[in-house]
């Protein structure tokens, strides 16, 4: 089966958010996902949108995978990074090298783009994205711990 991946458009949002809430589901987290349809076509695709996405289908325009992302700055390299925020293949298609197609092209807009770098995360017990990360060459940055702030804990740091 042959793939193509386009860039996402506003009539994406439904798909998009179907891919999302299937990827947390895996994650185990579904119950965090707060995204609407309305909020991803304005936060995707509204003309303050700072986020890209991408659509990856079969020949015959059956929606398979996606990915987000957006341009972080690294300061040392004086130059934009890609970030990708998620990357989803539905699991009939999963080992058809969907999500390789999906990486290859996010690496070849970062290099298009001038990016210095083209990071993203990942959970410790994905095994089988670990791999796939594993076999592309890409290196895990262990000296590094990601922390966030969110919800109400967020707002009560905001506020003092």
């Amino acid at each position: 089966m042959s793939y193509r991946i386009r860039n996402a458009t506003a009539a994406d949002a439904a798909i998009i958010l179907r891919f999302i809430t299937e990827l947390a589901v895996y994650e185990k987290a579904g119950h965090e996902v707060e995204a609407t349809v309305e909020t991803l076509t304005a936060s995707l695709f509204g003309p303050e949108a700072v986020t890209r996405a991408v659509i990856c289908e079969t020949e015959m325009g059956e929606p398979v995978g996606f990915a987000v992302w957006f341009y972080n700055y690294s300061t040392w390299q004086a130059r934009n990074g890609l970030y990708l925020e998620d990357l989803y293949v539905t699991p009939e298609h999963r080992g058809a090298g969907v999500g390789r197609k999906l990486l290859r092209h996010l690496a070849q807009v970062a290099v298009a783009e001038g990016c210095g770098r083209f990071e993203w995360s990942v959970l410790d017990w994905n095994e089988p994205a670990i791999r796939a990360y594993d076999a592309i060459d890409a290196e895990p940055q262990t000296e590094w711990i990601r922390y966030r702030l969110a919800g109400e804990k967020l707002k009560a740091f905001a506020a003092g």
